[in-house]
């Protein structure tokens, strides 16, 4: 959600294709992390995915605007779920399984104290929150959120103080995506097996409700409304 923050609430690209992406990490995951690579950059590298596979809408997007370049987002959302299900090399509507999330030999698989296994994948969930938010704030304050914001209120305006509107669209939608890759993928590693099902267009509409809820622009709303 903060990453839609910062495509809807700063550079006002609206996305519907949230859970595609969260799928496109969760899916970079699975099919990674069979191969000797450390899960944590197994995990970036869903993020990597995320915008690169979004770097194919930057095109329509960047020649449509309002309710049209929305529709985009959502014939992608239907089409990934499509591809997903006639694709047996990623399982088919089976899915796929993942193995235990592992960084220096900690298994987030295994119980902590008696506890659930899931504390630990809360408290990793939780560290990828700050370190996101703290980056999603700085560039709200910074230049970057202020070219954003401009591109957001008036393209023309904007575009007559000589700020290249279509390259920081890019930069929103691409880092945006990133961010959502990199949950997707810690996402998948907590299921332990994923399925189209799990990124369905009803899961991007929950997104899209969240940051509504708690303000569009506004990440520290994002918080309450996610637990909401």
């Amino acid at each position: 959600c903060l990453g839609i923050t910062l495509q809807l609430g700063y550079a006002g690209l609206t996305n519907f294709a949230g859970a595609a992406f969260l799928g496109v990490g969760g899916y970079t995951v699975a099919v990674l992390g069979h191969h000797n690579i450390p899960d944590v950059l197994v995990i970036l590298l869903g993020g990597v995915m995320a915008s690169i596979i979004g770097s194919l809408l930057i095109l329509p997007v960047l020649r449509t605007r309002g309710h049209y370049a929305a529709l985009v987002t959502i014939a992608f959302a239907l089409l990934f779920k499509t591809f997903l299900e006639i694709n047996d090399a990623l399982g088919g509507p089976q899915g796929l399984k993942i193995d235990s999330f592992d960084i220096f030999g900690w298994d987030f698989n295994e119980k902590v104290i008696e506890s659930s296994f899931y504390i630990s994948y809360v408290l990793a969930s939780l560290f990828l929150l700050l370190i996101v938010f703290i980056l999603i704030r700085r560039i709200e304050k910074s230049w970057v959120g202020l070219q954003l914001d401009a591109v957001r209120l008036d393209e023309i305006a904007a575009s007559c103080f000589g700020i290249n509107i279509a390259l920081w669209k890019i930069i929103a939608f691409t880092l945006g995506n990133f961010f959502i890759g990199l949950a997707g993928g810690l996402y998948a590693q907590m299921l332990g097996h994923i399925a189209p099902t799990n990124f369905t267009f009803s899961d991007s509409l929950i997104l899209i409700s969240i940051v509504i809820l708690g303000g569009i622009g506004n990440p520290l709303g994002v918080l309450p409304a996610a637990f909401l």
